[in-house]
């Protein structure tokens, strides 16, 4: 099914990519405009889908998540060590992809024209912007009114006093952890019919795209995708490299005993694909059992490198898009808002698609952007699944080095009659 939805997003860009030319090269600017006018139904009601499906699913997948890691965090310091890795690993992962696509700047040339003022996600001022704003609209005055206005970080602080509040109270209302486990499944299931429509997307988007810009727009797409796999090699090298230094030179087999479930990842674009595959190599290279069934769970929900680097990239590559530029401070705030919301809808197919609708949404940029992204998100996802499960297995090998829980390697097989 993964590989048959897959030819069908290739054949939406290809078939995407013709139409739009076919109209650019035969149709009246105003005929494209036209076309692209009408081909924007089909990316509205996409986006509107998106929308529907953030207040209910961050605040059900973060609420459970927070209870199972604070049950998780009771067996002691390994629990400590490893959300330490985890959210130093987020860190550098964001700031990678900041510092990269301000090197790049593959946005930059579109010259594409924001909202009027006053539609729906457009931008604002925001040298309105300050610390004060910030801090005071954390906390929601409503929940409900939070929910309805997609009020992402609210939405977040809310979630994490239940979900700390839930896991507080022991075995106490065991009810309430299986009724918000029971709608982040239902979410999950939703979002996955959300993202079926996807190929329709595609092709309304591309084609809307090349028909009002021409082909040339293709080449920005390159230099997106181009940039993006080079700060992923940048991470892949950083995590290599941090736990050969920690665990030593027996963690470059780690990485070859792995590197099939990332390519299982990859192929799929999916990383909790790879998991069984993934949580069996890591055993076998020596990890114990306790670290690795702990460790590598956890990651999955909290520890998405590859996810969180693109966040901040195409984030910024919509701003720059749209020639609209965030101070330091904003882009910082943008760092801690990502890295919170990261965590919270874990595990769900094209998650990223949906922090990023938050994080435009939460910052005013034009949520129309998304739909930039969105043509060539599967050749990305398929980047960053890999590098998810890089990072976890990383963290686990790290984590069992710190616990003195690596297993010394196997004596090689003798000869028979040696």
């Amino acid at each position: 099914m993964n590989r048959l939805f897959t030819y069908f997003l290739i054949a939406a860009m290809l078939l995407g990519i013709g139409a739009g030319w076919a109209v650019n090269q035969y149709a009246t600017p105003a005929g494209a405009k036209a076309v692209a006018e009408n081909l924007s139904i089909v990316t509205d009601v996409f986006l509107r889908l998106i929308k529907m499906i953030i207040a209910p699913l961050v605040f059900s997948t973060l609420v459970a998540g927070i209870a199972h890691m604070e049950d998780s965090a009771a067996i002691g310091r390994v629990g400590v060590k490893t959300m330490a890795w985890f959210i130093s690993a987020s860190i550098v992962s964001l700031i990678i992809g900041l510092v990269m696509v301000h090197l790049l700047q593959p946005g930059v040339g579109m010259h594409l024209t924001p909202p009027a003022a006053g539609a729906a996600g457009a931008a604002v001022d925001m040298s309105k912007f300050t610390l004060k704003a910030f801090v005071t609209h954390i906390v929601p005055a409503s929940i409900v009114d939070a929910m309805a206005n997609n009020e992402i970080l609210q939405i977040v602080v809310f979630s994490v006093f239940v979900g700390t509040a839930v896991a507080a109270l022991d075995d106490k209302a065991p009810g309430v952890v299986i009724l918000v486990e029971q709608i982040a499944s239902i979410m999950l299931k939703v979002t996955g019919y959300v993202m079926k429509t996807a190929p329709l997307a595609i092709f309304a988007a591309l084609a809307s795209t090349v028909a009002t810009q021409g082909i040339g727009v293709l080449a920005t797409y390159a230099k997106f995708i181009g940039g993006f796999y080079l700060s992923l090699g940048i991470l892949w090298a950083l995590l290599i490299g941090l736990v050969v230094l920690i665990v030593g030179p027996r963690a470059l087999k780690l990485m070859g005993a792995v590197r099939g479930p990332a390519l299982l990842a990859f192929s799929t674009a999916s990383s909790e694909a790879a998991y069984p595959r993934t949580l069996e190599e890591l055993q076998k290279w020596g990890i114990s059992r306790k670290v690795a069934s702990f460790v590598l769970p956890l990651g999955y929900s909290f520890n998405l490198d590859g996810s969180m680097m693109y966040c901040t990239f195409a984030t910024l590559f919509i701003a720059q898009a749209y020639g609209i530029s965030l101070s330091i401070g904003q882009q910082i705030t943008m760092l801690l808002l990502l890295m919170i919301t990261s965590k919270g809808i874990a595990g769900v197919p094209r998650a990223s698609l949906v922090v990023i609708a938050a994080t435009l949404s939460y910052f005013r940029l034009p949520e129309a952007g998304l739909l930039l992204i969105l043509a060539v998100d599967h050749l990305l996802d398929m980047g960053r699944s890999a590098t998810n499960v890089v990072g976890n297995s990383v963290a686990a090998a790290v984590v069992a080095k710190w616990e003195k829980e690596i297993a010394p390697p196997k004596p090689e097989a003798l000869p028979a009659g040696a």
